[in-house]
């Protein structure tokens, strides 16, 4: 028995029916994608990798990629993905802290990551986006039939690195469990099924991409358009064929930039789901306007996968997260205490979808996951009567100004609505006198700018006098990482010295 291969991967892996559709017009079946992890298995089991072994890999989105997670499943090995975008230095952390045996990288960047590999100890292979390299050729060369080791729901089947900006990257270790749990549940919640075409152009090294869009689809068996990133022309070129897509705000806001991008494009579809970053209410109104669609936010972290929804069925609340999802229980904290509704707190959940804790990092672990099951997630939030969840921001945002605690998003979101702003951030650098002042970045709206006089007029007849920003910035974009979200700590590193 091995729950997650069994009930993810094994459960279509016979049938004939399309389970990836590639760019070049290429189909891989359910079945096909179950002998490509077959090989691949025996090709990782060869090189003598055993049961909880551990598999670094930095490569691109490609067939041969989610193979290597499927086969990592199949062999009870655990799988770790990598940004793309990360240096040598940062994946030798990664490699090294995990105690890889075995680190796949593309061929491109085998001479510098030789290093790596041979500093921790790990062996290397390489594997291409186009299917290249010395694991592809092994896997080439191996039967198809693999004897699926046996695991327990228990044991880990992944690591996730979590970002680590208030310092060192923490090792998420994932079981079988969590993630076979979580892709039932969100499949069920979301309605997916068979018929199923998902539109796929996130990338595969993270928990929105991996184990929420291709776990989902494994489940129910359906489809997806497997893009390797996204490309504007190439999303609206797939829509027609797409009966629900997965993105990051991003993507929203750049269809909703293409004229082409309209009701009639959107016909055969039936959900547009957003997360990985907060959604602006502007967005929702507009595409809604555009489309007749509403997006599905929910909320999830590397810890947790996901852990609330909006309804599929209901009312999509704009500005929230929705409501739990089943089976995961969710409270608001504060000095430890369960506040009530809309009050603002630290959010903590538990559920099946919780992690097992850091790897090598007990203490840090026993800071955040408590003996009973419940995970500190590190983000504020206020919860209303029936249930909605509304992110209010990190803790470690939180601005502490002359005593008062001071909450980003209050600010962000009366910043927002005001004539000539895109959007904002809002973060706390430090002052003489206040210990933290905000400062106010903005982001003009297209052929637009902001009304400092209006906005000043907003704030003082909105917030009290304590949460007014100190101070006002333009620029033309606010700093994201690759899954969209606002890097705060860039911001308040750029604007420490604003008061002296």
């Amino acid at each position: 028995m091995n729950p997650l291969y069994d009930r993810l991967f094994g459960r279509h892996a016979a049938r004939d029916a399309p389970f990836l559709h590639l760019p070049d017009g290429r189909v891989i079946s359910h079945r096909d994608f179950g002998h490509m992890a077959g090989r691949m298995a025996n090709a990782l089991t060869a090189g003598g990798l055993v049961p909880g072994d551990r598999v670094a890999a930095q490569i691109d989105k490609s067939p041969e990629a989610l193979a290597l997670y499927a086969a990592c499943a199949r062999a009870g090995l655990v799988f770790l993905p990598l940004n793309t975008a990360y240096t040598a230095d940062e994946v030798g952390y990664f490699v090294t802290d995990s105690g890889a045996r075995l680190f796949v990288c593309d061929p491109g960047r085998s001479g510098e990551m030789a290093e790596v590999a041979k500093a921790a100890g790990a062996t290397l292979a390489t594997l291409s986006g186009d299917g290249r390299g010395s694991l592809a050729e092994d896997a080439a060369s191996a039967p198809s039939e693999f004897a699926t080791v046996a695991r327990a729901g228990g044991d880990l089947a992944a690591f996730l690195y979590t970002s680590g900006t208030t310092g060192r990257s923490k090792g998420a270790m994932l079981s079988q469990d969590n993630l076979l749990s979580n892709a039932e549940t969100l499949a069920a919640a979301w309605h997916f099924t068979e018929g199923d075409v998902l539109l796929h152009a996130l990338p595969i090294f993270h928990t929105h991409g991996l184990f929420v869009a291709t776990n989902v689809t494994l489940v129910a068996g359906g489809a997806m358009i497997f893009l390797p990133k996204f490309d504007l022309g190439e999303m609206i070129a797939q829509m027609p064929r797409a009966t629900a897509m997965m993105g990051v705000p991003t993507f929203y806001t750049r269809l909703l930039d293409d004229a082409g991008f309209d009701r009639d494009l959107v016909a055969h579809m039936r959900l547009f789901v957003s997360g990985s970053a907060p959604l602006l209410a502007e967005t929702h109104r507009a595409f809604t306007e555009r489309t007749g669609h509403r997006i599905l936010e929910r909320y999830g972290m590397t810890e947790t996968n996901m852990n609330t929804s909006n309804p599929y069925e209901g009312e999509r609340r704009a500005g929230t997260v929705g409501q739990p999802l089943p089976g995961v229980e969710l409270r608001i904290m504060e000095g430890g205490t369960e506040v009530g509704p809309g009050e603002t707190g630290t959010i903590e959940v538990r559920g099946p979808n919780v992690f097992q804790g850091y790897w090598n990092m007990p203490e840090k672990t026993a800071e955040e996951l408590r003996p009973d099951g419940w995970f500190i997630t590190g983000d504020l939030g206020t919860q209303s009567e029936d249930g909605y969840v509304t992110i209010v921001g990190r803790g470690k945002d939180l601005i502490i100004s002359g005593g008062f605690n001071i909450y980003p998003k209050e600010i962000e979101l009366l910043l927002d609505d005001q004539p000539g702003v895109l959007e904002s951030a809002v973060v706390g650098v430090p002052h003489p006198d206040f210990g933290e002042s905000p400062v106010a970045v903005l982001v003009p709206a297209p052929g637009a700018a902001p009304d400092f006089d209006a906005i000043r007029a907003a704030v003082k007849d909105g917030l009290a006098r304590f949460k007014h920003p100190a101070r006002y910035e333009v620029v033309d974009e606010l700093p994201r990482n690759t899954m969209g979200k606002v890097q705060k700590n860039v911001l308040r590193d750029r604007y420490a010295g604003a008061f002296g």
